[in-house]
C-alpha cells in the first residue's frame, strides 16, 4: 500500500507540474467545473493551487517511501501519521462532492442504454465531466492513504500488518464485541436511507412531504421527483444489503443461487463496495452540511428556502451518519467474521 500511495503521489504531482506549465484540464475552480458551487475549491485558480498540488504530491511520495521502509521514531512516526491520515480524510471526504454518489447511482442506467441509444443524444463521458471522474480518482487516493496509514501505524506497533492483531486483542475488537455493536451500527445504516427514500417516494407520488407547494411544482415540472425515487430505490436497495452485515448470507451464498448456493461469499466481496459506499455517502452528507450552514441551496436556478421546504435538505444531514455508520458496520463485519490470519498465525 504505501508504495502504491507512492506512485498516485507522483502521477498527480506531474498533473501539477503539467497544469502549473498551463497544461489543460486543471479540474478545480470555477473556470473549470461547471458546477465548482458543491465543492470546497469552487474559488481556486490553476496558476495558483496547480504547484501546491506539485509540491504536495512530491511530498506525499517521500512520505509513503517512509512508511514503506517503516522509517520514523517516536516524533517523526507520529508527522508522518497525521500526514497520511490528513490526506485520507482531504481527498476522500473533503474534495469530492455528491456527484459521485449520483454517477454511480446512473452509471447502469446508461450503460445499460447506451446499446439501443437511450437516453437519446446523451453519452456516458457527457453526463460525466473530468472533473467527477477526477473526484474519483482523489477517493482512490485517500483509500490508498488510508491503507497506508493503517499499514505504518501496525507496523510500527509491532502488530501484523495483514490482519493488525498484536500480543493481545482489544476487547471491543473481539468477534463477539463486533456483533453486538455491528448490529447498532447495522441499524443505524438502515434508517437513515429509509428516512430519504420516504419523502422521495412520497414527492414522486404526489405527497409534498416536508416542501411547499410551489417548490414541488418546480420539481414536478422538470421531471425531478421520478429521478429522487429512482435514488431512493437504490438507497433502499443498499438497506437491505446493508443488514445482510449481520445476516448469515454475507458469510455463505443463499440455496436459492444456482452454482454458488452455501459457498462461502469472498469477505472482499462485501468489504470493498461497502467501505466505498461508506466513504461516498459521507462525502455527499458532508456537501449537504456545508449547504446547510451557508444557508444556500439552489434547485436549477432557484433558491431553496429551508423554512418552506425542510425534507429538501434534512434527510441528507443525516448522511454523514449514515457514511460513518456503514463504515462501522463493515468493520465490525472484518472483525466478526476473520479467522487464523495467514500471514501470523493468530487467531
Amino acid at each position: 500500500m504505501p508504495y502504491a500511495a507512492a506512485i498516485w503521489s507522483l502521477m498527480y504531482a506531474a498533473l501539477g507540474v503539467y497544469w502549473a506549465l498551463g497544461g489543460a484540464g486543471f479540474p478545480f475552480g470555477s473556470e473549470h467545473d461547471r458546477a465548482a458551487e458543491l465543492t470546497v475549491l469552487a474559488s481556486v485558480r490553476a496558476q495558483s493551487a496547480a504547484p501546491v498540488i506539485a509540491a504536495l504530491g512530491l511530498l506525499g511520495a517521500s512520505a509513503a517511501f517512509a512508511m514503506a521502509r517503516a522509517w520514523g521514531r517516536a516524533r517523526g512516526r507520529t508527522a508522518l501519521l497525521v500526514f497520511a491520515w490528513s490526506m485520507a480524510v482531504w481527498l476522500a471526504l473533503v474534495i469530492p462532492d455528491f456527484r459521485v454518489l449520483v454517477t454511480i447511482a446512473y452509471a447502469p442506467i446508461l450503460l445499460i442504454g447506451a446499446p439501443f441509444g437511450w437516453p437519446p443524444g446523451v453519452r456516458f463521458f457527457d453526463t460525466v465531466p473530468w472533473p467527477v471522474l477526477n473526484q474519483a480518482v482523489c477517493i482512490g487516493g485517500g483509500v490508498l492513504w488510508a491503507a497506508t496509514a493503517t499499514a505504518y501505524q501496525r507496523r510500527s506497533r509491532a502488530a501484523c500488518a495483514h490482519c493488525g492483531r498484536g500480543a493481545a486483542m482489544v476487547a471491543w475488537t473481539t468477534p463477539e464485541a463486533a456483533a453486538r455493536w455491528g448490529r447498532w451500527a447495522v441499524a443505524c445504516a438502515v434508517f437513515v436511507p429509509l428516512v430519504y427514500a420516504l419523502t422521495r417516494w412520497a414527492w414522486a407520488l404526489g405527497i409534498p412531504l416536508g416542501i411547499s407547494e410551489k417548490f414541488y411544482r418546480e420539481g414536478q415540472a422538470i421531471g425531478l421527483w421520478w429521478r429522487g425515487a429512482a435514488l431512493a430505490t437504490l438507497a433502499i436497495i443498499g438497506a437491505i444489503l446493508t443488514i445482510g452485515l449481520v445476516r448469515p448470507w454475507s458469510e455463505f451464498f443463499p440455496r436459492w443461487l444456482p452454482l454458488l448456493a452455501g459457498r462461502p461469499v469472498p469477505r472482499t466481496l462485501v468489504i470493498i463496495p461497502a467501505t466505498l459506499m461508506s466513504i461516498i455517502v459521507t462525502t455527499a452528507g458532508l456537501m449537504f452540511v456545508r449547504f446547510a450552514i451557508r444557508g444556500d441551496f439552489r434547485l436549477g436556478d432557484n433558491a431553496v428556502n429551508f423554512d418552506e421546504n425542510f425534507a429538501a435538505l434534512a434527510p441528507e444531514l443525516l448522511w454523514p451518519f449514515w457514511g460513518v455508520a456503514l463504515g462501522a458496520a463493515t468493520l465490525a463485519y472484518y472483525y466478526r467474521t476473520h479467522g487464523r490470519c495467514a500471514r501470523c498465525g493468530r487467531s
